[in-house]
């Protein structure tokens, strides 16, 4: 029988605002090899469940891998992504037909990003490895795998959003940071297989969880975010 995971108050954290832990919250994609304990994972994890849910049904499922089975994980579907095995996505992460403003959008995240590595357009190459780095929850020394029953309903898919949002908030208080990542959606038959996965579950996502690389020319990067005018219209009548 595992032992109850800690309460928050039972592991040291930094004093952080809530303020200042959304504004600090980005994408990293380089980590530090620095271990973090099963203990503060727990601690994250408790606080996160927070989040609020339909009835209360919760429909939030973890997989914390560290050590050795993370490493065998990352190895496998490292090496498939760089031989150019595409995988079969279970559900359609983005639009099927991209069009504006959300197409400009994704190719100046993607452009901007690739600037910071250095990676020219036409750099195909050096773009297959960066995407590649993926699997590898970039050198993260924790990967967490997210996953839900399949007969789960679309309610469940908004509160498994802020559950995921609470992760990556509460880490911040504990001087973490973390990267969301789709791209292990594409994998999700290897993963269910490796990890023993029920056929009842689907896997939602994966977020690499750690402490950042500070000298990663990447973890510079800082994403552009819509004026408050361009996508808030205060009501002040009614037709």
């Amino acid at each position: 029988m595992s032992a109850p995971a800690p309460s928050p108050a039972s592991v040291t954290s930094g004093v952080i605002s809530a303020e200042e832990a959304i504004r600090s919250r980005r994408s990293i994609r380089a980590f530090l090899p620095t271990p973090v304990g099963d203990e503060t994972v727990g601690a994250i994890l408790e606080l996160a469940a927070r989040a609020p849910s339909g009835t209360n049904i919760q429909p939030w499922q973890v997989l914390v891998l560290r050590g050795e089975p993370l490493a065998a994980l990352t190895r496998e579907l490292h090496a498939l992504s760089l031989a150019g095995d595409p995988g079969t996505e279970e559900f359609a992460y983005y639009p099927r037909q991209w069009r504006e403003p959300y197409l400009s959008r994704r190719r100046k995240v993607g452009w901007d990003l690739y600037g910071t590595l250095g990676i020219a357009k036409g750099d195909t190459e050096r773009m297959r490895h960066q995407l590649a780095r993926n699997f590898l929850f970039f050198d993260a020394p924790v990967g967490l795998i997210f996953t839900m029953d399949r007969d789960m309903e679309r309610g469940s898919w908004l509160d498994y959003g802020m559950f995921l949002q609470n992760i990556m908030i509460a880490a911040r208080a504990f001087g973490l940071h973390t990267c969301p990542q789709a791209a292990f959606n594409a994998y999700g038959a290897v993963i269910a297989q490796r990890l023993a996965i029920p056929d009842t579950q689907m896997i939602v996502c994966s977020m690499a969880l750690g402490f950042a690389d500070p000298e990663a020319p990447e973890n510079t990067f800082t994403t552009v975010r819509e004026p408050l005018e361009r996508f808030v219209r205060f009501v002040d009548a009614i037709a």
